[in-house]
């Protein structure tokens, strides 16, 4: 689950100086009784982020629908009872979190199923391209996909900036030296330069912005060469919905892409309050 520490900063950034509508209409002591329903249908995600935060201004939370699950436009996901304006205080923060990570989620168990059925052994991957990290990665795990790296701190991937100013050899070597432990990927865009990385001994080579005939050609001059079963093969760049089974029909090893996460679709959830308690 997401750190609640991290999800309190969101409740702190709707409410700096408390809920004011609610302090001024509902009486402090009014208990509510309330429902979070889907208005779609999809994978839900986010329900841990959302029960921890009720749970923390004292609500009671009853989950009908854990993570990951399929549910229908309509199903009721959490019943929730205590204090009304704690609820309400909850409510945006809640259904944000939810509404995003289901979005990813939703999409992520689409784009897997897609390349499952072509390639099996593909993985489907995320990216770094979100502010909301922690909160994404979750959906894109629940999703069934790959969260690739969390942070900078994560893994050792060297890319063209990086090769801008050390050769490719050489910051292979020096990443190898640095760390043991750490998985080595090299970022390429070139079939010489996916036989070189190979070759200086990258864990991972990453072909970036190649089209399905230049990642065959380099393929087969990776097996040529030997050097298929040394490395994992990763590509990116240029990947969409629409002709993610093109690459999955390679003999690749894990698709990577953005648009998990910064061109996702919020999924849409609502709470109702249904009475007073």
């Amino acid at each position: 689950m997401v750190p609640l520490e991290y999800l309190l900063r969101f409740i702190q950034e709707d409410a700096p100086f408390g809920d004011l509508t609610s302090e001024a209409v509902i009486p402090e002591d009014m208990k509510a009784k309330a429902i979070i329903i889907a208005k779609a249908s999809g994978i839900i995600a986010g329900v841990e982020e959302a029960r921890a935060l009720f749970e923390h201004f004292g609500v009671s939370v009853d989950v009908k629908k854990r993570d990951g699950e399929e549910v229908k436009k309509g199903d009721i996901i959490l019943e929730l009872e205590g204090n009304a304006r704690a609820i309400l205080l909850v409510e945006r923060t809640a259904l944000n979190v939810m509404g995003r990570m289901s979005g990813i989620a939703t999409e992520v168990r689409r784009l897997v199923e897609k390349v499952k059925a072509v390639n099996p052994k593909v993985r489907v991957a995320g990216t770094r391209k979100t502010l909301l990290r922690q909160i994404d990665k979750r959906a894109i795990l629940i999703g069934g996909g790959e969260p690739h790296r969390f942070s900078l701190s994560d893994a050792i991937l060297i890319k063209d900036n990086h090769l801008a100013l050390v050769p490719l050899e050489e910051a292979i070597k020096r990443a190898k030296e640095f760390s043991l432990y750490k998985v080595v990927e090299v970022e390429v865009e070139s079939l010489e330069d996916a036989l070189r990385a190979a070759k200086a001994g990258a864990d991972v080579v990453m072909l970036d912005n190649m089209n399905p005939v230049e990642i065959s050609r380099t393929l087969e001059a990776l097996k040529r060469e030997g050097l298929r079963d040394r490395v994992k093969i990763e590509v990116s760049g240029g990947i969409t919905p629409e002709n993610i089974e093109e690459y999955a029909r390679l003999d690749i090893d894990v698709i990577s892409l953005g648009h998990l996460t910064h061109s996702v679709k919020n999924f849409d959830v609502s709470l109702e309050i249904i009475g007073r308690a």
